[in-house]
């Protein structure tokens, strides 16, 4: 689960006050909002990388308001992705599961079945320069998932797709939902991501977050 009560965010002229949300353990939540309206800071203070001022953030069912990032356990997608240059698409995989010295032969086993997930397998040994944008969302989202977090949060991660592509995604998301159980928080100013992704809906308006029905 996510759970976000009251967060306060005070950034020079900016500031967020009194933002709450709640998404159920399993669930897509996908969060809209005009762009500066202040998403990608309750994604970065979810994270751990904003400071707060106040409020409680609670991570599957831990609390880490506290913690450092790398201790929240975290699944995270930048929006531009960041790969880096100079690795092998099976080096990104197996990155985030180095650091924290997980077991090698277990995480061998884990990438290969990642890859089969996202389809990438036959990507493996290629670097972010002969990739195309939909292969590279889905190396992201891959490095993202490699150390088994139990929550995945994502900034506009599909928005430099085109329409064939972004639905491919769709597709290739809910396979990875339903494979891995993470809870999911996914911000976006595209209506129709939203309607094909979520299970929650939450709206940004002038500071304040709400739950929207679902169409």
């Amino acid at each position: 689960m996510i759970q976000v009560d009251q967060l306060e965010v005070i950034q020079g002229d900016f500031s967020l006050r009194e933002v709450s949300l709640h998404i159920p353990t399993g669930q897509y939540g996908v969060l809209m909002g005009r762009t500066g309206c202040g998403k990608t800071t309750v994604l970065e203070a979810i994270c751990g990388l904003r400071k707060i001022e106040s409020g409680r953030i609670v991570l599957a069912d831990r609390d880490v308001t506290d913690l450092k990032p790398a201790a929240r356990n975290v699944g995270y997608i930048p929006q531009d992705g960041v790969l880096f240059s100079t690795m092998t698409v099976r080096q990104h995989l197996a990155f985030a599961p180095k650091v924290r010295k997980l077991d090698h032969h277990v995480t061998g086993e884990w990438i290969d079945e990642l890859a089969d997930l996202l389809d990438i397998r036959h990507l493996l040994n290629r670097k972010p320069a002969k990739l195309s944008g939909g292969e590279r969302q889905r190396v992201a989202l891959g490095r993202a998932l490699s150390f088994h977090p139990p929550v995945l949060l994502m900034d506009e991660p599909l928005s430099a797709l085109d329409d064939e592509t972004r639905s491919q995604m769709y597709d290739v998301i809910q396979r990875v939902r339903r494979h891995t159980g993470v809870t999911a928080l996914h911000v976006t100013h595209n209506v129709s991501e939203a309607a094909g992704l979520a299970d929650v809906l939450f709206a940004f308006e002038d500071g304040v977050i709400q739950e929207r029905p679902l169409a």
